[in-house]
């Protein structure tokens, strides 16, 4: 079985732009330049480097299957990417109603599911992971090592999850809860954040060691330091989006465009009732798609 982890130091340098020729790991390594990037990042907070790359007019990942797949209760986006050529895929946020669906999108296409990587301890529906695996018996689950949850693979910062030739690379983002990453493609044109940053909104951060100043200065440091034209794909929407970009959540985010202190205020008085199914998927996800099903 071959291994879709490897261990990386965290991302060094930001890119503000990329070549998309492809998304291999040797072609990500490539480019030798740095340089900072500070568009839209307050004074107050350090941005992180990346590699520097050139960026190409074209799709993201010529050679990447990628689709995005809906769960209408809960509003989940599971994100399905493989290499074309060696038919590895990983699905990130599967959902447990959805199993079935995503199980035979996979077959029809002749994919080879090698791991489901939820990007928290989800609080409003179960995770997938657990019927995969009863499914699929090489198949590996991924979550945060900070989630206090069980899975295959405990993700830290600077980790990458690979697959064929591709690979995302791990970012927490924490705030929303303690385990919050977002994956990133290697050329950095995608963004899978999770409920850390969603289209012109942002996770809760009033339970499950929710904290809006580490959640600001997440998004802050972690995901908008990333190229403008990078795709943001949210682990919900509530409002029929499916799609946004670095540069248009900084500019036009009406909660992460004020500053620090006045988001904090605006977090600390949404008053939303909470998850209708916390009380059963919180305890469920916590064994990370191991639990019975």
């Amino acid at each position: 079985m071959c291994s879709v982890i490897n261990m990386a130091k965290p991302v060094q340098a930001l890119a503000f732009t990329l070549c998309i020729r492809s998304a291999t790991r040797s072609s990500s390594h490539a480019a030798a330049h740095s340089r900072l990037i500070r568009t839209g990042v307050p004074s107050s907070l350090q941005p992180l480097n990346v590699s520097r790359r050139t960026y190409c007019s074209r799709a993201p990942l010529e050679g990447l299957f990628f689709r995005q797949l809906f769960e209408s209760v809960s509003s989940t986006y599971t994100y399905l990417l493989a290499d074309r050529g060696t038919k590895e895929a990983i699905l990130i946020d599967p959902v447990l109603e959805t199993v079935d669906r995503d199980l035979k999108l996979m077959d029809e296409l002749g994919l080879t599911l090698k791991m489901a990587v939820n990007t928290h301890c989800h609080a409003d529906h179960i995770t997938g992971t657990g019927l995969l695996k009863q499914r699929l018996i090489v198949l590996k689950s991924a979550i945060s090592k900070h989630c206090g949850a069980i899975a295959d693979v405990l993700l830290s910062d600077g980790d990458q999850i690979t697959f064929g030739n591709y690979y995302l690379t791990v970012r927490e983002t924490p705030g929303h809860t303690d385990g919050c990453v977002t994956l990133v493609t290697g050329d950095q044109s995608m963004a899978f954040t999770g409920d850390a940053l969603l289209i012109r909104g942002c996770g809760r951060t009033d339970f499950q060691q929710g904290c809006p100043k580490r959640l600001y200065q997440s998004v802050h440091q972690k995901i908008f330091t990333l190229p403008a034209h990078c795709l943001i794909y949210p682990a919900h929407d509530y409002k029929g989006q499916t799609v946004s970009t670095v540069g248009e959540e900084r500019k036009f985010n009406p909660r992460l465009t004020k500053s620090l202190q006045e988001f904090v205020e605006i977090m600390n008085n949404l008053n939303l009732p909470k998850p209708a199914k916390i009380d059963i998927a919180v305890p469920a996800n916590l064994v990370c798609g191991l639990h019975e099903v």
